[in-house]
This record gives C-alpha cells, structure tokens and sequence, in this order.
C-alpha cells in the first residue's frame, strides 16, 4: 500500500467532531447520551430559506454555479457586511467556499509558504492550527488566561511577532469560549498589527449574532479602518441561521487575497451548490428578528447551565457573553478517582469518565490547546441540559 502523505502526520480528527460521533453511536446503542459536544444550533432552518431553494430547484436553477458565487449571493452578502458591520466591500472583493472553514482553508492555501508563521491566541477552535500545519507554516499559540476573560492582551501578541510572521487569527466570540472582544480590547490589538504592515488579520465571525447582555458585537476592520486593506472578514449562516448542513460560508477582503482565494477555489471546490446559494440571500436579505429571538433562548439556557454548574463543588466557569460554549475549569478533579475506578490524570480523562459513566459527551480543553478544562454546548433543549448538568453533578460527586 502507498504511503499517506506526512502533511497528514500531525494532523488528528477534530476531538468535537469525535466527540460527537461518540454521541452518535452510543444513541444508536440504544442509550440515553447526552450529548453536549456539538457546536451546532438545535433550532431548525428558517422557513423562507427552504422555500428559497424549493424554489431555484423549480425554476431550474440545478446547473453549475460560478466558484466564486452567484451574483446575487455576493451582492446580498456584501450588503450583510454593509448593514451589520459598516464595511463596504465590493462584489469583485467576496468569495463563498464550503463553509467558513474552507473559506480559512483556502486563506492559508494561497498565502502560506513552509516555516511561515501564523499567531492563534488560544485556546482557539480546533481547526485553526491543523489547518496552518497542513500548508507546511508553524501555529504560534499566544495564551489567554482565564483571568483575562480568555482574551489575549495586546503585548502579548505583540512578543509573538517575528519576521516570518505571516497571520494573526482572531475569533470573537470566540469557540471555545463564548469571550467577546470590546472595542477598546480590539483596538489594543489592530495597534499592534499596525505597527507590523507585513501581517495579514484573519477574523473569524462566525458566532456574530450570538450575544448577551447587550454586548455589542465589532469586527477588527470595523473598529481600526486602516486595517480594511489586510483583514479578511470571515462569515457564514451556519450559526447564526441554523444553516450547518448546508455548507456556506463567505468573507470579504482586499481584492489581490481575493483572488489568490478564488484559484485555490477552482481546484478544490465545484463551487456551493445552487439551491443552498439560493437559500442563503434569503435569509441575508430576509427578516432578521429570529437572530434576537434564538439568542434569548440561547442566554436563557447559558444561565440555566452556568447557575447549574455553580451548584457543583470543584467546577469553576467563566461567564461567556457569546457563542454557546461554556469551558469548565476541572483543575479540582485532577488527580482525582472516578466513582467508576478512572484515574483522572488530566481533562481527556475526566470526559472519557464522563462519557462512560453517566453518558455525558463533552469535549477536553486540550483539544483547544489548554487544559484542564471541558467545553459544554448548550446548544440543545432545556430537557437534556436538565438531564445533562444532572448527571454530570452526579458524576462530580462521585470523584475521590
């Protein structure tokens, strides 16, 4: 048998995604798991985008599409850029891909070389340093203490530049952590990257609509417009409009990044398939009173869990203000026995416990580069988060 490529050699399947294939299996089992590793919204798609791509269907609209995205969709995503962000971008200056991650895969494609280097404060999304080893350039995590509301500071970033610095990553609100940046903490940082004109800043905005406590939500290009020429603003409707499994995400950049994108794009990609393109100006363009609406809910279930998770001695979590992510602090259990017989010796254990004795699936804080911590989805019904902190405050209990 040929040899696997040695790109592949330190690249590992997504520990949320393993996670929730877990879940997936143990329910086809036949038993009660909770599953609170998903990053994906329980809410279902919005009528009018369905009806949109019922629609393009009838109409024919099953052929080809251009790589880069119809017209339409790239004009009523550079009119969501326009009135959410304050950022004109040009048709000519968008692209769509599978998702937002292929739209960051595609990002590091075309600019990457070996040994470059790419700055990622962590903990961050799993994805993001497994993408930048992929191109052959080094992940160079900054650490972001829970101290700090998970959010690194300015000097920081500052002492991890280099000469073969060649991206910043940002993601606000931030997986795994539900942290915002505020404007103040966002410019601290776009002071920093202008006095480094050779790096370019990929924000990841993904989570945008999924705030609390009437935090506002800013984008770096928004907050420090002299940035607008080496910022990619990155987007999708997977989280915002319950739209995962219809694989859209777009961006908006300088045109010279844009279209190094759009070759990548004609080698990886046959572009989105027509009927999600469709559905995607309809929500764009449609209401938006639904992304208020879910994020109430959202709100309501965070505070459920995080009054939940207070209840528990050992645990200790941060108050996120967006996303739906809670990264619990287990650093009391480490060390610990299981009430099943598990040495807890480190985070992965303590969700491996976890999943096996009270069928509870979490994710492990190592996976997002820090530990000891598990993240929680509360992106599910107020009964399994019920059934789910029940447990899990059972298994807790157990811990000796």
């Amino acid at each position: 048998m040929p040899e696997i490529a040695d790109r592949l050699k330190n690249i590992a399947i997504s520990a949320s995604v393993a996670m929730t294939q877990k879940a997936r299996d143990l329910a086809a089992q036949g038993i009660d798991v909770v599953g609170l590793s998903t990053g994906e919204p329980d809410f279902p798609t919005p009528p009018h985008a369905i009806e949109a791509a019922y629609a393009a269907a009838l109409a024919g609209d099953t052929r080809y599409p251009p790589i880069d995205g119809t017209p339409a969709l790239r004009a009523a995503i550079a009119r969501k850029f326009k009135r959410d962000n304050g950022l004109d971008y040009a048709v000519s200056q968008i692209i769509t891909a599978g998702g937002a991650r292929q739209i960051i895969f595609n990002a590091m494609l075309a600019t990457l070389n070996a040994g470059d280097e790419v700055i990622i404060p962590t903990p961050s999304w799993i994805s993001y340093a497994d993408i930048v080893r992929f191109t052959g350039a080094v992940p160079v995590p900054v650490p972001c203490h829970e101290e700090n509301g998970f959010k690194p500071l300015p000097a920081d970033i500052a002492a991890a530049v280099s000469n073969k610095t060649k991206w910043l990553l940002l993601n606000y609100p931030s997986n795994p952590t539900g942290s915002v940046a505020s404007r103040s903490e966002l410019q601290g940082i776009a002071d920093v990257m202008l006095a480094h004109p050779h790096i370019w800043i990929l924000t990841d905005d993904i989570y945008e609509h999924l705030l609390y406590d009437d935090c506002e939500f800013l984008t770096i290009a928004q907050v420090e417009p002299r940035l607008y020429d080496r910022v990619l603003t990155v987007n999708g409707v997977s989280k915002a409009y319950s739209m995962t499994g219809w694989r859209l995400g777009f961006c908006g950049g300088p045109a010279p990044l844009i279209k190094a994108m759009s070759n990548v794009n004609t080698q990886n990609a046959g572009g989105i398939a027509t009927l999600a393109q469709a559905a995607a100006v309809a929500v764009l363009d449609g209401p938006q009173d639904l992304l208020k609406e879910r994020a109430a809910i959202y709100r309501e279930r965070r505070d459920f869990v995080l009054g939940k998770l207070a209840e528990i001695t050992g645990l200790r979590c941060h108050k996120p203000q967006g996303a739906f992510y809670l990264f619990v602090n287990i650093a009391a259990f480490i060390g610990k026995t299981s009430a099943g017989g598990r040495r807890i010796g480190s985070d992965a254990d303590f969700v491996m416990a976890l999943i096996e004795e009270q069928y509870v699936v979490s994710v492990p804080g190592a996976a997002y580069g820090m530990s000891p911590y598990i993240r929680l989805s509360y992106a599910t019904s107020m009964e399994r988060l019920q059934t789910g902190c029940a447990r899990l405050a059972a298994f807790c209990e157990g811990c000796r």
